[in-house]
């Protein structure tokens, strides 16, 4: 597990013998390089710095740098909905104007993955839900976006299964949401609220 700092971690994760935890700059191609060292794929979720997305770009480029140079091949990065403008109506309109300059970075990110290489699988999450369940949709590259939301884990059980079945879903970009969640906003952030973005 590669993290800039290890005292964002619990115990649980720390003392379980089965993580090696390395520390060190996303941004950086050496530290990035000792973390896949020895590494059959990379799992990369990643977010750019402290008030500024902007970091997620470099990020990437070190990213595919350092797996081109230890002959690492199989990526998993996650992205954000979105990106490609497919999100349609009134809450696409919505998530633009609320996630602002972080689409614009996330796609130069994104672009920086796909024109590698690489073996990639590029996910774009719906908005993170932390439900217990694992139900979820996929839609591909070029298909309009269809839910507002999906659970971490759905999220999570998509990136083990591809993990686990590296040959399907190589150099495709996904998007993830849960079935039947298609509105204006995710259901946890709905309000009374009458603006329209889209208008």
């Amino acid at each position: 597990m590669f993290i800039h700092r290890d005292n964002e971690l619990g115990a649980d994760i720390l003392d379980d013998e089965h993580v090696t935890v390395v520390t060190g700059d996303a941004k950086s191609e050496a530290d990035v390089a000792q973390a896949i060292e020895g590494a059959d794929a990379v799992y990369a979720n990643l977010s750019g710095g402290r008030g500024s997305s902007e970091d997620i770009i470099p990020m990437a480029q070190a990213t595919v740098a350092a797996m081109d140079k230890a002959g690492v091949r199989r990526l998993i990065w996650i992205s954000s909905l979105g990106i490609y403008g497919e999100v349609p109506g009134e809450f696409g309109a919505w998530n633009t104007k609320v996630l602002g300059d972080y689409l614009t970075n996330y796609r130069k990110a994104a672009d920086v993955i796909e024109a590698s290489d690489l073996e990639y699988t590029i996910i774009r999450p719906a908005w993170l839900t932390d439900n217990d369940e694992v139900d979820f949709e996929v839609t591909e590259k070029g298909e309009l976006f269809r839910g507002t939301e999906v659970s971490r884990k759905s999220v999570a059980s998509e990136v083990v299964r591809l993990l686990l079945h590296p040959g399907e879903e190589l150099r495709s970009s996904i998007g993830l949401d849960k079935p039947g969640t298609e509105g204006d906003r995710p259901s946890w952030m709905l309000s009374d609220s009458t603006e329209h973005l889209s208008e």
